[in-house]
């Protein structure tokens, strides 16, 4: 019987071995279904996150398209702009220097009524009289062909004040 015992003890010992042995078997295979499991996950996770960058990557640029079409559409407008602005103030100018001109007009007239409101009937009637050709009258003011300013045309126009 103690043969048997000890036989008995050697072969439970072994089977506790083989169970022992059967068992890390079993965790190993447990930890490398684990690991498995969890690189099958960082790999799907990486591949979600590259898809998350691309995507990202994929708006920023699109974003930049549509910022440089903006921009480009802003300087346009802003080109037109400046040279509606560049002609309207050649235009003005034009309109000023012809105001200025007209005003010149308007001032020697004034002085040629106020030359011939203050002649008496008599010496206007003699002094035109005494003009029957327009080019004998040298008189000045009575003759409208001697006066500068009334057959001169406006000078200014407007390509003298173009801006490019």
């Amino acid at each position: 019987m103690a043969s048997s015992s000890g036989n008995s003890n050697s072969s439970s010992s072994s089977q506790l071995q083989n169970s022992g042995s059967e068992e890390d078997l079993h965790q190993q295979n447990m930890m490398d279904q684990r690991k498995r499991k969890r690189k099958e996950s960082n790999r799907e996770s990486a591949r979600r996150s590259r898809m998350r960058k691309q995507q990202h990557l994929d708006e920023l640029v699109a974003q930049v398209a549509q910022l440089s079409k903006e921009n480009n559409q802003i300087l346009n407008s802003i080109n037109f702009t400046t040279h509606h602005y560049l002609n309207i103030q050649a235009e003005n100018s034009v309109l000023r220097a012809q105001m200025m001109e007209l005003s010149q007009r308007l001032d020697y007239l004034s002085q040629i009524l106020s030359y011939l409101n203050t002649m008496s009937a008599s010496e206007l009637v003699y002094e035109t009289d005494q003009c029957f050709e327009p080019s004998t009258c040298d008189h000045g003011f009575t003759n409208p062909f001697n006066l500068p300013y009334l057959n001169q045309p406006i000078m200014a126009s407007p390509d003298m004040f173009q801006y490019y």
